[in-house]
């Protein structure tokens, strides 16, 4: 799973919420709520673009111009799902760890390098993991400690099954090339 898939995975929510609640006039209020609960979240970049989509009806690229990364992803996947709706991510969909060991990976490493949006993004994560349960709950249990440096595979995957400690290893080995990069 690329960054871009993970972005989408983690906001996919939102994103369908955004779209369908956007378009229904009698929504408005729902929508406008959305849009406080994501400027208050720090994004209000991306608020802006997406009320330049719904109340402007911009529909072009030039949208994106000025928005970082995660913003832009989003933002695009707002103006795919408005042209057609079977392009929005699926909010259901549970990423598979064992693509994700990269990613992950980088987004701690930036996390623990004082990113806060990196923070924020992998702490949503870390929560949906959380919820989803059993190995994806017990990934998400380590992300903190991650986070704060240990590395230390026997006491990051105790009690992991196979599959589990085999994805902790793989952000350990991508930490460690990250850590030799920086």
């Amino acid at each position: 799973m690329n960054k871009k898939d993970q972005i989408l995975a983690v906001h996919a929510n939102f994103i369908n919420q955004v779209v369908v609640t956007g378009q229904q006039p009698d929504r408005q209020d729902e929508f406008e709520q959305l849009l406080k609960m994501a400027a208050d979240s720090g994004w209000t970049d991306l608020t802006h673009c997406i009320r330049q989509i719904f109340q402007g009806g911009r529909r072009d690229i030039e949208l994106l111009n000025g928005l970082d990364e995660e913003d832009q992803v989003i933002a695009e996947a707002i103006l795919r799902g408005l042209q057609d709706p079977a392009t929005l991510p699926d909010p259901n969909a549970k990423p598979d760890p064992a693509m994700a060991a990269p990613g992950l990976a980088a987004m701690i490493h930036a996390a623990g390098s004082g990113n806060a949006q990196a923070l924020q993004i992998i702490a949503e994560m870390a929560e949906q993991m959380s919820k989803a349960g059993g190995p994806m709950s017990q990934l998400a249990a380590v992300i903190r400690p991650l986070i704060n440096g240990e590395r230390d595979p026997d006491k990051l995957c105790k009690q992991m099954d196979s599959r589990t400690e085999a994805m902790v290893l793989g952000i350990l080995d991508e930490l460690k090339r990250l850590q030799q990069e920086s």
